[in-house]
């Protein structure tokens, strides 16, 4: 942002530090008037015809930017992809286990990849996998939405689902 004699316009649409616009002035009247209120000139819409300056402590409105910038990262919320690796062959204990996992992942707010893996010649048999996929997917439609339904990739296959959101 271009302050004080980093100015290069000529003349400039000049608002006071209350919000008053004071109409076009010349570069050098406008900086008399920042200096006699001891605040800085600023270049805020440096685009327009002519350029807005704006009379501010700009030292104060850094540091009021950098706090808003703050308070946003602090509110927004990462979601990450967490992973639930599964077996065509899986047994029920097993198979609760996981669902008790990607459960509560699901509750914390986030993402869940469940995923199975085919070893030597268990990819024949795609629809076994299909069906335990299916199956984690029925278990889990009370906490979560199915974001991608069940595709293969390579010799796995997964499915992605997304925390339900409770507005």
């Amino acid at each position: 942002m271009n302050l004080n004699e980093g100015i290069r316009a000529r003349e400039v649409r000049l608002i006071d530090q209350n919000g008053d616009q004071l109409g076009i002035k010349q570069k050098r009247e406008a900086l008399e008037i920042a200096a006699r209120v001891n605040l800085d000139l600023v270049l805020v819409a440096p685009n327009a015809k002519p350029p807005v300056a704006r009379i501010m402590d700009y030292g104060k409105f850094k540091f009021e930017q950098q706090k808003k910038e703050k308070e946003a990262r602090k509110n927004q919320k990462i979601i990450q992809l967490k992973e639930v690796r599964l077996s065509p062959t899986i047994d029920d204990h097993d198979f609760n286990t996981k669902l008790r996992n990607a459960i509560k992942f699901l509750e914390k707010g986030d993402k869940v990849k469940a995923s199975i893996r085919f070893k030597g010649r268990a990819i024949t048999h795609k629809e076994i996998g299909q069906r335990v996929l299916d199956r984690f997917a029925e278990a889990c439609k009370e906490v979560a939405t199915i974001e991608s339904k069940p595709k293969m990739d390579g010799r796995s296959m997964f499915l992605i689902m997304a925390p339900k959101n409770e507005k």
